[in-house]
C-alpha cells in the first residue's frame, strides 16, 4: 500500500506540464470540452419529452420564459424563447403540473444542461382543474366575479342583442330561432374562433369591440351581449377560463349573459358575466320576454282598467243618485230666497218713487229763487270785474305808452330792455320800437348832456 505521506520526486511529476513517451492526448481548454459536452447531448436528446411541476416561473423584458421543471427527486432548468411563450395557450405559473416537449442543451456560462422548450401542455385533466381553480380564486380575490361586485340589470326588451360566437356552428341558430319565435329582435353576430390557438383573444376583442361602439354611431349599439359556445370537454372550453376573456368581460359596459357548455359545464366566463345560463338556448330566453306574452299582458292590463274604469264611473252613479235622494227639493231651496226678492223688488220701487218725489220738491225750490233781478244783479258784477281787469291789462302793457309817443329801447341781439344810459354804451347797437314800427340805432357817443342848450357860433364880447 502506497504511502499517503509520500510525495513524488520532480523528476516524476515536474513543475511545468510535457509531452511524455506514449502520451498523445493533448489536454483541452474548458471551451472545446464544453462545445463536446454540448453537441453530446443535443445529439443524444435532440428530443424528449418531460413531465414536471412548474417552479420559478418568469418572463424575461425580452419575451424569453425561465422556469424550472422538477419532480420530488430532481430539478432541470428550462427556456422557453419568445415565440414559443406566446403560443402557449394557457397562463403558464408555478405549481402547474406539464408536459414540456423540446431539447437538452447546455449553457457552457454556467456549466449547466437545460431544456429548450418548443411546446408545453398541461399534464392532464387533473392539472388543468387545478390551474382553473387556482385562477378562479385569484380572480375572485381581484372582484372581477359578478358576486363580488354590482350586477348589472338586463334591459327588459333589448333593442339590439350583440352575440360573440363562431358563425358556422349550431349555437348560433339556435340562438337566432329561439329569438324569432320568443320576439324578433337586431342581432349583431361577431364572428370568433371558440377554441382553438388565438381563440381567447378573438372572444376578448370581439367583447371590448361591443363595448366601444358609440352610442349615437351608424350602427346601433347592442344593449345586451350574449358569449356562446356549444358543449365539449374542458381542454375545448379553455379558451373562455382565459385571463383575457375574463377581465374583458367583467369590464365591459353593456350586460353580459354567458353561455359556455351544456349546463354541467361552467368557466370563469360565467362567473365573470353578469348572467349565466345554462345553454345558449336559454341565453335567448332570458335575453328577451315572449311577444305574445307581452300582448296577452297588455291586452288583459286594457281589460282591467277598462273594468277598473267602469266601476269608478258606476260607483259615482251611484253615489250621485244616493246624495240626490237626500238632497232637499228645488223649490224648498229656492223658496225663501224667491220671496227675499220679490220683497226687495218692492222696496225698490217704492224707494224709487220717493227718490223721485224728493227731487221734484228740490227743483221747486231752487225754480222759486231763480229771478230775472238776482241774473242782472250777477251779470252786471261780472261785466264789472271784466272791465277791471281790461283796466289792468292796459296798464300793465309795456307798448301802451307808444300810443302818446315814447319809445321802447331794447338791446340789439339779446332783447333786453335798456333803461339807462350805462345800459345803451354796454349794449353799442340799439333797436327802437315805436308805436307803428321799429328801427335800427347806434349809439356814437354817451358825454353830451341831455336837452344841453347850443353853444354860440361866435363869442361874446361882454
Amino acid at each position: 500500500m502506497a504511502d499517503p505521506f509520500f510525495m513524488p520526486n520532480n523528476d516524476e511529476l515536474g513543475l511545468v506540464a510535457e509531452s511524455r513517451a506514449g502520451d498523445n492526448a493533448a489536454p483541452l481548454s474548458v471551451g472545446d470540452l464544453s462545445m463536446k459536452l454540448k453537441r453530446m447531448v443535443e445529439g443524444e436528446f435532440s428530443h424528449v419529452r418531460l413531465k414536471g411541476e412548474i417552479s420559478g416561473y418568469k418572463r424575461a423584458t425580452s419575451g424569453h420564459v425561465y422556469l424550472c421543471l422538477k419532480d420530488d427527486k430532481a430539478v432541470i432548468d428550462g427556456v422557453m424563447w419568445k415565440g414559443a411563450a406566446a403560443a402557449l395557450p394557457f397562463a403558464a405559473a408555478d405549481g402547474i403540473e406539464v408536459v414540456a416537449t423540446g431539447k437538452l442543451t447546455t449553457y457552457p456560462g454556467r456549466s449547466k444542461y437545460q431544456i429548450v422548450i418548443e411546446r408545453m401542455e398541461l399534464a392532464g385533466e387533473g392539472a388543468l382543474m387545478a390551474l382553473l381553480e387556482r385562477n378562479k380564486a385569484r380572480f375572485e380575490a381581484e372582484g372581477l366575479f359578478a358576486k363580488s361586485k354590482a350586477r348589472r340589470p338586463l334591459p327588459f326588451m333589448p333593442r339590439t342583442i350583440g352575440v360573440v360566437t363562431s358563425p358556422t356552428g349550431a349555437v348560433i341558430r339556435d340562438i337566432l330561432h329561439r329569438l324569432g319565435e320568443r320576439c324578433p329582435s337586431h342581432v349583431i353576430v361577431w364572428p370568433v374562433k371558440v377554441q382553438g390557438q388565438g381563440a381567447a383573444e378573438e372572444i376578448a376583442a370581439a367583447v371590448r369591440g361591443f363595448d366601444a361602439m358609440p352610442a349615437d354611431g351608424p350602427v346601433h349599439r347592442p344593449d345586451l351581449v350574449i358569449v356562446a359556445r356549444g358543449g365539449g370537454s374542458i381542454e375545448d372550453l379553455w379558451a373562455f377560463n382565459e385571463e383575457v376573456v375574463v377581465r374583458a368581460v367583467a369590464g365591459c359596459s353593456i350586460p353580459i349573459i354567458s353561455a359556455v357548455g351544456h349546463e354541467t359545464d361552467t368557466s370563469l366566463c360565467d362567473h365573470a358575466a353578469d348572467l349565466r345560463a345554462p345553454t345558449p338556448t336559454a341565453a335567448a330566453e332570458i335575453a328577451v320576454p315572449v311577444r305574445a306574452e307581452l300582448a296577452d299582458t297588455i291586452a288583459m292590463l286594457g281589460l282591467r282598467t277598462e273594468r277598473c274604469v267602469r266601476r269608478y264611473q258606476e260607483r259615482g252613479r251611484e253615489r250621485l243618485d244616493a246624495l240626490v235622494r237626500v238632497l232637499p227639493r228645488r223649490d224648498a231651496l229656492l223658496g225663501p230666497q224667491r220671496q227675499k226678492t220679490d220683497d226687495l223688488a218692492a222696496r225698490l220701487s217704492r224707494g224709487l218713487e220717493r227718490r223721485l218725489d224728493a227731487g221734484r220738491r228740490q227743483l221747486d225750490r231752487a225754480g222759486a229763487v231763480l229771478r230775472p233781478a238776482m241774473l242782472d244783479q250777477r251779470l252786471a258784477g261780472a261785466r264789472a270785474a271784466l272791465a277791471a281787469m281790461e283796466r289792468l291789462h292796459l296798464s300793465v302793457n309795456p307798448d301802451a305808452p307808444l300810443e302818446r309817443g315814447y319809445a321802447r329801447v331794447e338791446a340789439k341781439g339779446s332783447g333786453k330792455v335798456v333803461a339807462d344810459t350805462a345800459a345803451a354804451r354796454a349794449a353799442g347797437a340799439l333797436i327802437l320800437h315805436f308805436r307803428d314800427g321799429t328801427i335800427d340805432a347806434r349809439v356814437e357817443r354817451g358825454g353830451a348832456k341831455a336837452y344841453a342848450a347850443p353853444s354860440p357860433e361866435q363869442p361874446s364880447l361882454l
